[in-house]
């Protein structure tokens, strides 16, 4: 005790449990820091260490316990969610060392475990993708499939397709300047590189000008943000393997990467933060264009 008083560790805060120091630092450090979308991430993210490390003190943390208690939580959960969970968690241990709450730096020992689950936001084959966007723009009266039919001509997120206002439109394109989240009244835009517009053809551009602007200013009904079911019930009714409505993106991206579109001009129009990002992004190409891909390259292997 003598000993950590002369270290200048700052003992009474020690007692304190961790869901309470989390709290304490989300709301007084954290708050004025980050997004408000991001803020609510961090506001989720207590409610899962108060269930997972309850009444636990600061002073009997270490690398072990929290180890254990991420284990737990991996166990019904994907690995990028506990990744999430775990991120905030160290960062908030490092703060708390710092303070001198706790008596060592163990934040960097725990590590994310857990599989990852299978692949939601699956792109579209061409051949679905065709058979869809067919559909949606011959069936315009239902103004979801003018949303939907918006996801596979822009890549457009759910959110800045939700935030598209009458004066968004020029012609023919988008000026993505917005975006809705379900948990935040937060519109600003992802990262600095989602500003931008989006070229569309005439005849979507048509199409989206003949929808009733809404009461709150907005072309398209937020609809309790129940897009994704939505989006599952159309697929199972032309019989499309199921995808989520962020796999919309997915599918255009996959699309104009098929068809040899400029890396740097589907970086810009996808908003992405860097042209690495979309590199990554398509490291799974479309069911079609692997299969023609695979086979050129045994023929050229086999004509050595």
């Amino acid at each position: 005790m003598e000993l950590a008083k002369g270290e200048g560790k700052e003992l009474a805060h020690r007692t304190t449990t961790f869901a309470d120091f989390f709290e304490n630092w989300i709301y007084l450090v954290k708050r004025n820091d980050v997004k408000e979308t991001t803020f609510q991430n961090y506001v989720r993210t207590l409610g899962v260490i108060r269930n997972l490390l309850q009444d636990i003190q600061l002073k009997d943390l270490n690398d072990i316990v929290v180890q254990k208690k991420i284990d737990e939580y991996a166990k019904t959960h994907s690995r990028k969610t506990t990744h999430e969970v775990l991120l905030k968690i160290k960062t908030s241990l490092r703060d708390a060392y710092a303070r001198g709450y706790i008596a060592n730096d163990f934040a960097r020992l725990v590590k994310t475990r857990g599989e990852n689950p299978p692949k939601r936001n699956k792109a579209l084959s061409i051949t679905d993708f065709r058979k869809l966007r067919n559909y949606v723009i011959q069936h315009p009266e239902d103004e979801f499939n003018l949303l939907v039919l918006l996801a596979l001509e822009t890549g457009m997120r759910r959110g800045e397709l939700l935030a598209i206002r009458p004066e968004s439109l020029y012609e023919y394109g988008i000026k993505v300047r917005h975006s809705i989240s379900p948990t935040s009244g937060d519109t600003s835009l992802k990262t600095q590189n989602a500003k931008r517009d989006v070229s569309i053809n005439k005849e979507v551009y048509e199409l989206i000008r003949k929808i009733p602007v809404k009461e709150n200013g907005y072309i398209f009904s937020f609809g309790g943000f129940k897009q994704s079911g939505q989006l599952a019930e159309l697929l199972k009714k032309l019989d499309i393997k199921k995808t989520t409505f962020h796999g919309l993106r997915d599918t255009h991206a996959s699309f104009l990467f098929s068809q040899d579109i400029d890396i740097a001009y589907v970086s810009k129009r996808l908003g992405h933060i860097n042209i690495q990002t979309t590199q990554n992004y398509y490291l799974e190409l479309m069911p079609e264009k692997k299969h023609q891909q695979d086979a050129d390259a045994l023929n050229l292997l086999s004509a050595l």
